[in-house]
């Protein structure tokens, strides 16, 4: 079970996130490509720092939303949505080139990646524009229970895909993740968070908010370390799961 977090989520004078400290800690670099956060000098920093770690690099797109932290949803055509994807996988490939890395995988961000999950249309835009970028690029999605589903498109259009689990927030019935508007959506405990990553990696799966099993299998656990708390719930899964592998 890899890690990934979002990093290079920093702009201009403005900074986010601890990227030095998480950066060795995981497998995986989501990095943010300027439409919801991220600099050219921003980003730059993070691919020579996963470099420097041996971390993966994917890239982290959005819709158009600074203001918004891309957690906004944007109505678009699929050539549009397909255009912003491939301005942004741009941009960041052309860093990793210059420090001598591999763009290996996509991510897309907020709302373009929950949008993405409730219509079927707009995943399979996405996936193609990832297929128009490079085909051998994988793209990262969220684990639901319609995984199988996911699976098969990805497997028809030509596509390496990457499921994903979050160690961090509460799942719904149907496998979706719980809105942050709601209590109860993020958990904040250490504890909790790492009981949770050991289920996902030991289960294949965890209970639902309302305590319903559910079978979510995932290649990588997404983790969160924009603060010390998260920080350090980061940590405790990393130690739980070197001794799991002991």
């Amino acid at each position: 079970m890899k890690l990934n977090c979002d990093l290079g989520e920093s702009y201009g004078a403005w900074t986010m996130g601890q990227d030095d400290q998480v950066m060795p800690l995981i497998d995986m670099a989501n990095i943010a490509c300027g439409f919801h956060a991220g600099d050219p000098v921003t980003m730059r920093n993070a691919v020579s720092l996963a470099a420097k770690n041996g971390v993966q690099i994917g890239a982290h797109p959005s819709y158009q939303d600074l203001v918004g932290f891309g957690r906004r949803s944007i109505a678009h055509s699929p050539d549009e949505v397909t255009a912003l994807m491939l301005y942004q996988l741009g941009a960041l490939e052309g860093i990793c080139r210059a420090e001598g890395v591999e763009l290996s995988y996509v991510k897309p961000h907020g709302a373009l990646n929950n949008d993405m999950m409730k219509d079927p249309a707009l995943l399979e835009t996405v996936m193609q524009a990832v297929i128009c970028y490079r085909s051998d690029l994988a793209l990262m999605i969220p684990a639901t229970s319609k995984y199988r589903e996911h699976r098969a498109l990805a497997e028809r259009v030509g596509l390496p895909l990457i499921l994903e689990a979050f160690a961090d927030r509460a799942y719904d019935d149907a496998g979706q993740l719980v809105p942050r508007s709601q209590p109860g959506a993020v958990h904040h405990a250490p504890e909790v968070i790492v009981q949770q990553a050991l289920s996902f990696a030991n289960q294949g799966g965890l209970r639902s908010i309302s305590g319903q099993w559910l079978e979510l299998p995932a290649e990588s656990l997404c983790v969160h370390g924009d603060n010390a708390a998260a920080l350090e719930a980061v940590r405790a899964i990393r130690q739980a799961f070197a001794e799991r592998s002991q």
